[in-house]
């Protein structure tokens, strides 16, 4: 069960690392080119949720971020053992959860830096914490899919 929660760790660290490595070595807004016209690293910080919204309302972050690493927590704890592929994406999820919340409560405003040009679309700039939070979901929809389909196929 432990290794679910190192998985958690794991991210967060590479999460405040790669933060840390941006700003230290980058000034706001500059931006790096690693592949043209698609892909940049940009120092940008955002002190909303996803796309900046609710921006500057930390206490609301605050109170919702506990409450959802508490859930995660607990549904870590009573559901982890049934399925290694929802104990994954809560493992991600509190990863991203807590990479985020670091930034918040340190910072006072959230670091991101993947900056990315998908066939014309400037997609907004995210962080590994981001992706950690966006992997997690989309594996929690497909243990979802997968159960409800085994419960269907079992009924016919």
């Amino acid at each position: 069960m432990y290794v679910y929660y190192i998985i958690a760790l794991i991210l967060i660290v590479i999460d405040q690392v790669t933060k840390w490595i941006v700003v230290k070595n980058m000034e706001l807004y500059e931006q790096i080119t690693v592949v043209k016209d698609f892909f940049y690293l940009t120092s940008h910080r955002n002190k909303g949720a996803a796309w900046g919204i609710l921006e500057g309302r930390m206490i609301f972050f605050y109170i919702i971020t506990t409450i959802v690493v508490i859930g995660v927590i607990y549904a870590l704890q009573k559901y982890g053992k049934e399925s290694k592929l929802l104990a994954i994406s809560l493992s991600f999820i509190l990863g991203g959860a807590v990479g985020n919340f670091i930034d918040r409560i340190f910072r006072g405003e959230v670091v991101d830096f993947l900056d990315f040009n998908i066939f014309g679309y400037d997609y907004p700039i995210f962080n590994v914490a981001d992706s950690s939070l966006v992997v997690g979901v989309i594996l929690v929809l497909i243990g979802t899919f997968l159960d409800e389909k085994k419960k269907g196929n079992k009924g016919v």
